[in-house]
């Protein structure tokens, strides 16, 4: 049983608490340990920021294989578990581990995150003894409730993004191709202390606004046309994910009007949001503000996503969705239309769930812009 020092420890940030709560997992999962090999998991329990390890968590303690070109650097990173250079391959480490091991062990790993290949290895490495079971999903459970520290790494990803929007409309007119301004966008995230971009940036305009995830080309905006920009940074290994939508040149009403109606479903998503509520219910107050609208069918994905270490992570705010949303998730709210033949308009924010609600992290001003 958990001692109630114990549980006030858990509560707290960083590796250590991290990992214990994830030990107060094992218990309802039936197993001994767990094997953590999806790199911003790994990241998250540990500190380890190199390409290539693997995590072993058993009750009482936790062992990082790493190869010997992150000698150095896990090192400086990792101080809550032992390190363990593999000279002959993670998998053939971690496998020998858990054959040293003594009497039987149920080791929980994700179905996700191994290959087949990957699981025969590590059955015929570690010998009869370890049997395997699903995870669950365990880490990415507890990544999806930020702590404090995280937040305020979030909301400086967030400044990031609102800062470059404003920055780059100086330089959306006429002529300037979709590549020019992404590339723009990305130096100007990294020359604000970014990373990079937390995913291929998007700059899509005219006909091809309506193409949700658009990559960049070639093609020379002009004059009364939508353009959709769609940027994220990475700070400290966590993202931001921002999108709005304007036009140049004056817009045609129809236009205006769907813009209104997009803005209005947004507003409707985050009104939604709260402790207690599932995520597919945030989906459902934002489409039926566009149901009501009769563009809901023009709406072709869905309104949102976890954001943490990974700009796509749980929960997913679809139709649906049973998570149940808690304080300190951190959400994208982004619904959008799009007309094939006429464009597509999305405008998408972050958001964390309050104990009252929600609150945006990105602050770019959401009014249509005709520049």
């Amino acid at each position: 049983m958990t001692t109630e020092s114990e549980k006030q420890n858990l509560s707290r940030g960083g590796p250590i608490a991290r990992l214990g709560r994830l030990r107060l997992s094992f218990s309802s999962l039936g197993v001994d340990a767990l094997l953590v090999t999806h790199r911003p998991n790994i990241q998250y329990l540990c500190a380890f920021t190199g390409s290539a390890a693997m995590l072993l968590v058993d009750s009482s303690a936790a062992m990082l294989f790493t190869d010997s070109r992150y000698t150095f650097q896990a090192r400086q990173e990792v101080s809550c578990a032992r390190v363990k250079i593999c000279k002959h391959g993670l998998l053939r480490g971690v496998a020998e581990a858990l054959r040293a091991r003594k009497g039987r062990c149920r080791v929980a790993y994700s179905r996700d995150q191994v290959t087949v290949a990957q699981k025969q290895a590590l059955e015929a490495g570690s010998g009869s003894r370890v049997r395997w079971a699903a995870d669950g999903g365990a880490v990415e459970r507890l990544r999806a409730v930020k702590e404090p520290a995280e937040l305020n790494v979030l909301q400086e990803a967030a400044d990031i993004v609102t800062a470059v929007f404003s920055h780059v409309l100086s330089s959306i007119r006429p002529g300037v191709t979709e590549l020019a301004l992404a590339a723009e966008i990305e130096h100007e995230i990294k020359r604000r202390g970014g990373s990079g971009p937390s995913f291929d940036t998007i700059v899509a305009s005219g006909v091809r606004s309506a193409w949700a995830h658009a990559r960049p080309t070639l093609k020379s905006l002009r004059k009364n046309e939508l353009v959709v920009l769609d940027q994220g940074a990475i700070l400290r290994g966590y993202c931001s994910d921002m999108t709005r939508t304007i036009c140049l040149g004056r817009a045609p009403r129809k236009v205006r009007s769907l813009y209104d109606a997009v803005l209005e479903a947004q507003e409707a998503g985050k009104q939604a949001i709260r402790p207690g509520v599932t995520a597919g219910e945030v989906d459902q107050a934002a489409r039926n503000t566009l149901k009501r609208a009769r563009l809901d069918r023009y709406f072709t994905h869905s309104l949102g996503h976890g954001l943490g270490l990974e700009v796509h992570e749980t929960p997913r705010l679809g139709r649906g969705e049973q998570t149940i949303l808690q304080e300190g998730m951190v959400l994208t709210v982004e619904p959008g239309v799009y007309l094939e033949g006429v464009g597509g308009i999305r405008i998408e924010d972050d958001v964390v769930v309050t104990a009252k609600g929600s609150v945006d992290l990105t602050s770019a001003p959401r009014d249509f812009l005709e520049l």
